[in-house]
Parts: C-alpha cells; sequence; structure tokens
C-alpha cells in the first residue's frame, strides 16, 4: 500500500468530513468541557500545521496537526486514523513524520493531551512508546480526570 503524508488541502470536502467523524468518535468519550480536539476552523489557525495520509485512491485514510504554543513547544492536536485502518502502522509512521518536521524547524518539545478513558489507551501507548511522558498540564489546560497530559524533549536537530 503506498501512503503519502503531504499539508492539508483545507478546499478539500473528504478532509471536512475526516475531521467530522473525529469529533463524532470523541464525543461520547468525556464531556463537552473536556474535550480538547480542534475542528476545521481552529485547524486553518496561524501556528497550526495539519497533515493528511492518504491512500493511493486519494481518500484520507489519517491526520494529525502540531499547534504552537510558545516559541520551541508545540502541542500534537488532531491526530485520527481511519477506523478501517487502524493497527497498520499509520498512525506511528504520522507520528514519527511530525516529529521530525519539528525538530527540523528548530522545536525542543511536543506536548499533547489525551483522553483518559479506554477509548485512548491505544494512543497513550503509541505515544508512550515514541518516548512520550506524562506531565502536568502545559498551555491553558487544567487538572482534569479525563486528561492525560504528555511531553516529549525533541533532541537538536543537526
Amino acid at each position: 500500500m503506498t501512503l503519502s503524508i503531504r499539508r492539508a488541502d483545507f478546499s478539500d470536502p473528504a478532509l471536512k468530513d475526516f475531521l467530522q467523524q473525529h469529533l463524532d468518535d470523541l464525543a461520547p468519550t468525556a464531556p463537552p468541557e473536556s474535550r480538547h480536539a480542534l475542528d476545521l476552523t481552529a485547524l486553518q489557525a496561524p501556528g497550526v500545521r495539519l497533515w493528511t495520509v492518504t491512500a493511493e485512491d486519494g481518500a484520507i485514510v489519517a491526520t494529525s496537526a502540531l499547534a504552537a504554543l510558545a516559541p520551541g513547544h508545540e502541542e500534537l492536536k488532531s491526530m485520527r486514523t481511519d477506523p478501517l485502518r487502524r493497527g497498520q502502522g499509520l498512525a506511528r509512521r504520522l507520528l514519527n513524520y511530525l516529529l521530525a518536521d519539528a525538530a527540523a524547524r528548530g522545536v525542543g518539545r511536543v506536548s499533547l493531551e489525551t483522553g483518559s478513558m479506554d477509548f485512548f489507551a491505544p494512543a497513550r501507548a503509541l505515544y508512550a512508546s515514541a518516548g512520550f511522558t506524562r506531565c502536568p498540564p502545559f498551555g491553558s489546560y487544567r487538572e482534569d480526570p479525563n486528561s492525560v497530559f504528555m511531553t516529549l524533549e525533541l533532541p537538536p536537530s543537526s
């Protein structure tokens, strides 16, 4: 299977649908005040970089974004793999790509917020396997029993 990773094309209606499915998947997992996924408009804000993974047929099969928090510190956002494609290594490949992009741009730290519920256990395992460790809330986040906060220090790029 040939896949390509590229910056998102916000004019693609399939992107809007894919991102809405992400929000729909998250809706039953926590109360609204504990859901922090970005919608289509927020993903187009300055300082946010959204990527898509597309299959040979052009279908979007995964997305993820990096959002600037402070100089040298970005947040991983909107990580989603099509449910029919989970377990194929797409999320790992995309995560590695985003971390390499961040490091190449001189970002020294990437943090994330994910859910504490069982639904998010595979995501937490992926992030931990990539070297992310639990941390206190960062940015504008507050302690929340529905959230797990993780961070990763990136090595300086050479």
